[in-house]
């Protein structure tokens, strides 16, 4: 994949955070990575998404190094980076502000799986990182929000359950194209919402039964999937 094509892709997915109403004012940041070549494309910082064109899109290795591109990346790049290091599978890393979801990160909360809709997007609750210690976010902070969240991870399969909430900010979601990650990262915001009025409405609603849970999810990523159409050789 060539910069131009990697540049379209980035900027197409970041405008539809918000045509999606994900964000507010400049907030959030779409990557789209060719792990091939170990590089990702990445909103710049600070510039506004009405004025935002394919050339002003950055393009960074994996290592953290600006090869592409005249303007400065997301603040967030050290931790699109560390995701992309540490999860293989991904192709694009989205963070946004999206309120329902970082109200959960606020309050320390990860969104518990409580209906079927969250389960075709997400194997189980959305989790919620530790609190940083004030060395982290002293040090090297936006890296150490990427080693936090894989941190989380750890004994979770992110491709089953492509989102997280980063302890007192906000989500980061994933998928394996710019557009499939902004659409993880709507979903995300729907379920937030859902969740937050069930649990308004009965404080004591528990999880989706395995069963359901396994059910929705493995109908549309398990092995045998039959959701959707076949795909045209």
């Amino acid at each position: 994949m060539i910069y131009g094509d990697l540049k379209i892709e980035c900027c197409e997915a970041n405008l539809l955070l918000q045509e999606y109403k994900l964000i507010d004012l400049t907030f959030g940041n779409v990557s789209v990575a060719d792990p091939s070549h170990r590089l990702f494309a990445i909103k710049p910082s600070g510039v506004d998404y009405k004025k935002l064109k394919p050339e002003d899109i950055v393009i960074v290795n994996y290592e953290g190094k600006v090869v592409g591109g005249s303007l400065r990346p997301s603040s967030d790049t050290p931790t699109h980076q560390r995701l992309y290091q540490a999860f293989s599978g991904i192709r694009a890393v989205v963070h946004t502000h999206s309120r329902n979801a970082v109200a959960f990160a606020q309050a320390g909360r990860g969104i518990p799986c409580l209906g079927t809709t969250h389960a075709d997007y997400f194997y189980g609750e959305v989790p919620v990182t530790r609190p940083m210690t004030p060395e982290e976010i002293g040090g090297d902070y936006e890296r150490e929000t990427g080693n936090v969240i894989v941190e989380r991870f750890g004994g979770l399969d992110p491709m089953k359950v492509p989102a997280v909430l980063v302890n007192s900010h906000g989500p980061f979601a994933w998928g394996t194209s710019g557009i499939k990650a902004v659409e993880t990262a709507l979903a995300l915001e729907v379920v937030a919402e859902m969740a937050m009025k069930a649990l308004q409405l009965n404080p004591h609603v528990v999880p989706i039964p395995q069963a359901l849970l396994d059910k929705h999810f493995l109908r549309k990523h398990g092995a045998t999937a039959y959701y959707g159409q076949k795909t045209q050789a």
